[in-house]
């Protein structure tokens, strides 16, 4: 019982000081979680010696994360996006597969020891790619919207490949069926899955449901997580992918917010389990007897494959600055991997050391993979955007009223008003594509840098009435307010704010044309909300403009103390007490009859 939860205890701690850690050195999470499974296992400080054990329960983790990743992609999505999962996965798998399996080759490699090679470790790590996405936020980019695609593919194709396995292995070659029986076992239990997850799963979700018991339902889900597992596994399939598809059974359900809500939290638990067993997993001891012969592989394996996803990237049309990202990202093997490894030393495709091997290169590369993108953030991704930075406009001496610094979503909506009402307009923007648009509407539109004087002074804020401050970057727009409070004294400047600090921060240099740039927007979409909520007409109009005159009003009030916290802090109270009372005040007058013919 003592030794049960030691090992918990170690594996939290180590992850509790590492984690935080590496996140403060920007080396990501991810890494953190590696590096304390290299600490606390047998090559490292030695308090954990069971890797195997602990390897295959923290799989568990992957399992959960593609039956979450399923529930996301019901079949209407996945068909949706057929062309990218399997025109781009299928263009990365095929590709890098031949890569890797011609070098094998020319090194004199048997060719099925080649080929189990190749298309094992042209599968990426799904868990280490998404982490890293949901963890910068990028999944959204394109780079990450490519690498999601091509990680279901993979994930799909995982499938085929360990059903290939048993047919090259030793049955097989000595002329027996077990080759083609496992292969048709296989077929036979996706089959069973498919069916049971369309009429045996959703009528007993219900009846669960119906128990208004969340414990139970929380049991129930992980017991179909398991219960899939164990039947993967049983004729010898990886148990990730069979829940990925019990997921994708289950993503049009009406359950499948309940579901997705119970086991996020163990997925992120399990999931950083998993990467300290992949760290703990290197076998540091068959790199010691051959360490070339391991840096080497590993080197040649991740060149080979960058290299490879780098072209793909560019006939993807993937941005060019995202493209050593991408690359980067999907370039380590991945835990689908270990699976097909083990089940080809199991049907005697691969010997025991041979196995041990690609392993070992895997899960380097998997340590490596944060480092490489370390690389790109800090030193690669710089010199891309020096590189590909257009030059600044050389522009004619402009003599418009307006001039708008920012023409983003702000920005236009301005401009578009001022230009319907007939005043001529300047605009300064750094978004080239956006510029070479505007530009064919006719509008005075020229790349630079808004602080430079210089560049004012062509623009016209010699002569120009006002100065529109419409950039996202606050510190560049009180940068901006001074240099042109110094320059051009008589221009005046209207400012957009992007929160209250930076509010208070241009009204401390004297900017009284001020607009917070989601608040009007907000209470639009308040008084909207009170509509449907059966308001009348008036009494939404009327509690909106209330709102919007107090909000002010208190703004105005707490300038004077705003750098006081204490006494910033008792204002607030008070003005909220105050507005709390005047919305009391009118629902008495209203429920008094005082009604109005808006409604």
């Amino acid at each position: 019982m003592e030794q049960q939860l030691l090992n918990p205890l170690i594996y939290l701690l180590a992850a509790v000081i590492a984690v935080p850690i590496a996140k403060k050195l920007g080396l990501g999470a991810v890494l953190g979680y590696l590096l304390a499974g290299i600490a606390i296992g047998p090559w490292g400080l030695g308090l954990i010696s069971q890797v195997e054990d602990i390897l295959h329960f923290s799989e568990f983790g992957v399992v959960l994360l593609l039956f979450l990743i399923g529930l996301e992609l019901d079949p209407k999505r996945l068909w949706s996006l057929r062309k990218r999962i399997f025109g781009w996965g299928g263009a990365q798998v095929t590709l890098v597969s031949l890569a890797l399996f011609g070098a094998a080759l020319a090194c004199g490699i048997d060719w099925r020891v080649a080929l189990i090679g190749a298309l094992g470790m042209s599968l990426s790590s799904t868990a280490i790619a998404l982490a890293t996405l949901g963890e910068r936020k990028l999944s959204a980019t394109p780079a990450g919207s490519a690498g999601f695609a091509i990680l279901l593919f993979q994930d799909i194709a995982a499938i085929p490949m360990m059903a290939a396995v048993p047919l090259l292995g030793v049955a097989v070659a000595q002329g027996s069926g077990q080759g083609w029986l496992h292969t048709g076992q296989v077929v036979g239990v996706i089959a069973l899955l498919i069916f049971g997850g369309r009429f045996l799963i959703r009528p007993i979700l219900r009846i669960i449901a119906k128990t208004d018991m969340r414990e139970i339902f929380t049991a129930f889900a992980l017991l179909l997580v398991i219960a899939t597992c164990l039947l993967m596994q049983s004729v010898g399939m990886s148990m990730a992918l069979g829940t990925f598809l019990a997921g994708v059974l289950l993503a049009d359900s009406e359950y499948r917010h309940a579901l997705e809500s119970d086991l996020e939290p163990f997925k992120g638990l399990l999931l950083g389990l998993f990467f300290i067993a992949v760290g703990m997993s290197v076998d540091f001891g068959i790199f010691l007897e051959q360490p070339w012969l391991i840096l080497g592989l590993v080197a040649g394996f991740l060149v080979l494959k960058i290299a490879v996803l780098f072209g793909l990237a560019k006939a993807f049309r993937i941005p060019r600055d995202q493209q050593v990202f991408f690359s980067f990202l999907l370039s380590q093997g991945g835990e689908f991997a270990f699976v097909v490894f083990g089940a080809a030393a199991t049907a005697q495709v691969l010997t025991p050391r041979i196995s041990s091997i690609l392993v070992v290169v895997v899960a380097l590369s998997m340590v490596i993979t944060p480092l490489l993108l370390l690389l790109h953030d800090r030193v690669l991704l710089p010199r891309l955007l020096a590189k590909g930075k257009r030059a600044e406009d050389e522009i004619e001496p402009q003599d418009n009223p307006v001039i708008i610094a920012g023409f983003g979503r702000f920005g236009q909506i301005v401009g578009r008003l001022l230009h319907a009402n007939g005043i001529g307009l300047t605009i300064l923007d750094h978004d080239p594509d956006q510029i070479e648009s505007l530009r064919k509407f006719g509008f005075k539109v020229f790349y630079g840098d808004a602080t430079r004087i210089d560049l004012l002074r062509t623009a016209g804020a010699d002569k120009a009435r006002l100065l529109l401050i419409a950039i996202d970057d606050a510190p560049a727009s009180l940068k901006l307010v001074e240099a042109v409070q110094r320059a051009f004294p008589h221009l005046k400047i209207a400012a957009r704010a992007r929160n209250v600090t930076h509010l208070y921060d241009l009204m401390d240099r004297g900017v009284t044309v001020l607009e917070r740039e989601t608040f009007e927007s907000a209470l639009q979409m308040g008084r909207q909300v009170l509509r449907q909520l059966d308001f009348g007409a008036y009494r939404a109009h009327r509690a909106a403009m209330k709102f919007r005159a107090h909000n002010i009003e208190t703004l105005n009030k707490l300038y004077p103390h705003y750098k006081d916290q204490q006494q910033l802090v008792s204002m607030a109270v008070q003005a909220r007490e105050e507005l709390e009372a005047m919305f009391a005040s009118d629902k008495d007058a209203i429920a008094s009859g005082d009604k109005h013919r808006w409604d």
